[in-house]
């Protein structure tokens, strides 16, 4: 019996990675009457049954787990995010945030095709950036073969699994073709009508990348709310969670209650409007949720 992590997951096999050799492995059938499916990331037990198969025996406790992409044990998230085709989209950046934050996921922004962006909207787009590394997040800039890209990117790998992920044509297998060009991925199409990219990552991998490991996902638009509690979702905006500790009544929506912190660092501008507008509509989707049952 062996301990070791699934870096892969492919037409119902699951490749696991032990002492430096992917075995190829089914999960056992007592798996689907237990309601467990074993995801990319997570580390497990199994039997081996031959020269190169095994038997996934037992998934062991997850930190954490994504079901769009699926995947467990993630330390960190780059949010690959384009600047011009398709445009900077702040309100779907602050969605991804949001998911990432109540999985206590920690996020890397990460801005591609810089050097499509006219003159005129340079300034804004660092506007943005400010903003949001003023709340806390890490912010890298790049562009298509930016001899740049390895320093900047390769230290916040080490050590960690990380997620890269956003919309489709954005730039992620351009990224990670940068970081490993031995992958060679298909780059995907812009598709100027639908102004997004065409679907080309077919699996979920974790591949190894700069001492760490990288999960390269399948394109997808946004993240559901369908876990967040409308009371949790504050400290799913850092800069909202530190003001409502000032907050006069625990458990401040942030609404129209009194003496709210929030609001009054909403009024001095310390917190920006469009991301109050955000956590308003978010909050909005929540409480308008079916129920589950």
């Amino acid at each position: 019996m062996a301990n070791s992590q699934i870096r892969k997951a492919l037409s119902g096999f699951y490749y696991v990675y032990d002492d430096g050799k992917l075995v190829q492995t089914r999960a056992r059938g007592v798996f689907r009457k237990r309601g467990i499916t074993p995801l990319v990331g997570d580390f497990v037990e199994y039997v081996v049954e031959g020269d190169n198969d095994g038997t996934l025996t037992k998934v062991l406790p997850r930190k954490n787990e994504l079901v769009r992409p699926p995947i467990s044990n993630v330390d960190q998230a780059i949010l690959v995010f384009s600047v011009k085709e398709p445009n900077f989209n702040t309100i779907l950046l602050d969605r991804f945030l949001v998911v990432l934050e109540s999985f206590r996921i920690h996020p890397i922004i990460c801005l591609t095709k810089m050097d499509l962006l006219p003159e005129a909207e340079v300034e804004e787009i660092q506007k943005y950036s400010k903003q949001y590394e003023d709340i806390g997040y890490t912010i890298i800039q790049t562009y298509k073969d930016d001899p740049a890209l390895l320093e900047k990117i390769t230290p916040v790998l080490a050590n960690k699994t990380t997620v890269l992920a956003g919309q489709s044509g954005v730039g992620k297998s351009t990224l990670l073709n940068t970081l490993m060009p031995e992958l060679d991925l298909k780059t995907g199409v812009i598709s100027e009508a639908l102004n997004r990219g065409k679907h080309t990552t077919r699996h979920v991998e974790l591949i190894e990348v700069a001492g760490g490991l990288i999960a390269d996902t399948p394109g997808f638009s946004s993240f559901d709310f369908d876990t967040i509690e409308k009371e949790e979702l504050t400290s799913c905006f850092p800069e909202l969670q530190r003001a409502s500790e000032n907050c006069k009544f625990r458990g401040c929506l942030h609404l129209k209650e009194p003496k709210c912190f929030v609001k009054e660092q909403l009024e001095n501008g310390e917190i920006e409007q469009y991301r109050y507008d955000h956590y308003l509509q978010f909050l909005q989707e929540i409480t308008d949720r079916k129920p589950r049952y």
